[in-house]
């Protein structure tokens, strides 16, 4: 039986070279005669595998030896809560962030708990979504840190500047967009990342942060949970405790598929072409497709549309799985469809989406 392409927007595809390799290995990972997930993570093996995964993303990111890269427990969300407990543990503090959709408010509402929240700028969405010009944003004066979320998964809007912190540190929630395009590491203090998007399963986080904001909450110590806390994680090689074994295996599985096919500027530009493939196809659709993010936001990972006849969504729906094509259902939301671009599905994926969209388009339309 063929694999579907599968345009999910997560958990998302993962390489089936990926996919392949853990089914041969499960039951007998490194010759030990048990699976991974059976295996002492403080055992050598593991933590080679751990060794090697943060190596190949250091590679993979070009990350400066200053910053500390934590693979952790609980996904994005989790990071909502532990970047402000981390930078402020605390101390009081006001923080700058970007509301650029629903992630973004949902990051801002749990840093409230925290330190004080200057909603700096919020997306607009005036017929077309979009955020303001980065010189009407309303920055604090002495911000502790300035959070944007580079990629809104739901709404479709990707930043495709990296905004300019001043003497803030700038954080990012890159769980959307991390490796699918070059980012320059040092013009962050930190970045946090989902995993079940374009590293591996759910369920695991990634932590790049600056040495010296790990140390604020080293600074304050007794005001963050010490599993939450990234200098302790930092100096225990992020394992405070158990760690996810299985998913930070998988991940560092997909970062060894990453660099073996060209690594993150091959993705950049494969997931460019993948995007304007799919974006022309609703462009010129003569109105029967259509897509409501202003041109210079929409985003090259999730690709947000809706049908002009919206009770032919479920019949679109249907029908696209019947070709091989799943996971297209937009979120519920924002309704109508999304089709999520990320690194391990193929161009291939994206060709036979627009030859069904046109079909569809002729034979119903």
């Amino acid at each position: 039986m063929s694999r579907p392409f599968n345009f999910s927007p997560g958990p998302a595809a993962l390489p089936e070279e990926v996919l392949q390799q853990v089914r041969e290995e499960l039951p007998d990972w490194r010759g030990g005669g048990v699976s991974v997930m059976e295996s002492g993570h403080r055992e050598d093996d593991f933590r080679r595998c751990a060794h090697e995964a943060e190596a190949d993303l250091r590679a993979l990111m070009e990350i400066p030896g200053d910053y500390h890269v934590l693979f952790l427990h609980g996904g994005a969300q989790l990071q909502f809560a532990a970047v402000p407990m981390n930078l402020a543990a605390g101390q009081s503090l006001t923080a700058d962030y970007v509301n650029s959709g629903h992630w973004a408010a949902l990051a801002m509402a749990e840093a409230r708990r925290y330190l004080t929240v200057n909603e700096c700028a919020t997306v607009a969405d005036d017929g077309a979504v979009a955020m303001p010009e980065e010189g009407a944003w309303r920055r604090s004066d002495g911000a502790g840190y300035l959070h944007y979320t580079p990629n809104e998964t739901i709404s479709g809007l990707e930043f495709h500047r990296v905004p300019e912190a001043g003497d803030a540190p700038l954080v990012a929630d890159m769980s959307s967009v991390i490796l699918s395009r070059r980012f320059a590491v040092r013009r962050f203090g930190l970045i946090y990342a989902g995993a079940q998007k374009n590293i591996g399963p759910a369920g695991l986080a990634v932590v790049i942060v600056r040495r010296d904001l790990a140390e604020r909450a080293a600074a304050g110590a007794g005001t963050v949970p010490r599993v939450m806390n990234y200098a302790a994680q930092a100096a225990a090689g992020s394992m405070v405790n158990t760690p996810p074994v299985f998913a930070w295996y998988v991940a560092g599985l997909v970062l060894r598929w990453l660099r073996g096919n060209g690594g993150v500027a091959a993705m950049e530009k494969q997931n460019a072409e993948k995007a304007a493939v799919l974006y022309n196809c609703i462009d010129n659709s003569g109105g029967f497709y259509r897509n409501r993010v202003a041109a210079e936001w929409r985003s090259r990972m999730n690709v947000t549309f809706t049908l002009a006849a919206p009770q032919l969504g479920e019949t679109f729906l249907a029908e696209a799985a019947a070709a091989g094509l799943t996971g297209l259902r937009g979120h519920r939301a924002a309704g109508g469809m999304r089709a999520s671009l990320y690194n391990a599905l193929p161009p291939a994926g994206v060709l036979q989406l627009t030859e069904f969209m046109n079909h569809f388009r002729q034979t119903r339309g």
